[in-house]
């Protein structure tokens, strides 16, 4: 019962925050464009709800054709000093407003606004069976532990909580999670993984 409510709950507010995002939408396009003309938007292929493919859209924090660089346990590298990201790109990584376009995706049902993060397809077959149950659900622009641990903690550690997460879905954690979400991106707590 909770999943159908949570899915109206999601609508409501992209349709309000809709006019916010187009504001946003054009001051972002503005920067990036100025910074170094490339595309506005970045989207890549990530496993959602059932193991369903779909493309998560975010606002575009690299250089074009940057190469992708894993870390050991699979997870995307990031630091400080990368230098595949854009000028623009830097601030919109540690303010999170590169994740704000995810709210189309929320609008086309392949999000939600709280769940677990989507997992890109090349992460598929490496799923533990005690993992996949995250995928019980629709993935989230912010989750569990993008709120508590952000890249603090290991691939296993977040598909595990991921996983409870999606077995005890509940209006109160996820209320938690959003109020959490925000004193993170403020505190920009474990930002980085390198």
């Amino acid at each position: 019962m909770y999943k159908i409510s949570k899915r109206i709950f999601d609508l409501l507010i992209v349709i309000l925050l809709f006019p916010f995002f187009i504001l946003l939408y054009l001051v972002v396009a503005l920067a990036i464009k100025l910074d170094d003309r490339g595309p506005i938007i970045y989207n890549s292929k990530r496993i959602g709800l059932n193991e369903k493919i779909f493309n998560m859209y975010k606002f575009r924090s690299m250089k074009v054709n940057a190469p992708v660089i894993l870390n050991t346990d699979g997870s995307s590298y990031n630091s400080k000093n990368d230098n595949r990201v854009t000028r623009v790109g830097k601030i919109l990584r540690e303010t999170s407003i590169d994740e704000i376009p995810q709210i189309m995706n929320v609008l086309f049902g392949d999000m939600s606004i709280i769940g677990p993060r989507a997992s890109g397809i090349e992460s598929l077959n490496s799923f533990q069976e005690d993992e996949k149950d995250k995928m019980n659900v629709r993935p989230g622009i912010t989750g569990y532990t993008q709120a508590n641990f952000r890249n603090g903690i290991s691939v296993r550690e977040k598909r595990l909580k991921d996983a409870w997460y999606a077995n005890n879905m509940s209006f109160t954690l996820d209320f938690r999670i959003l109020c959490k979400t925000i004193i993170t991106v403020f505190k920009r707590n474990n930002l980085y993984t390198n």
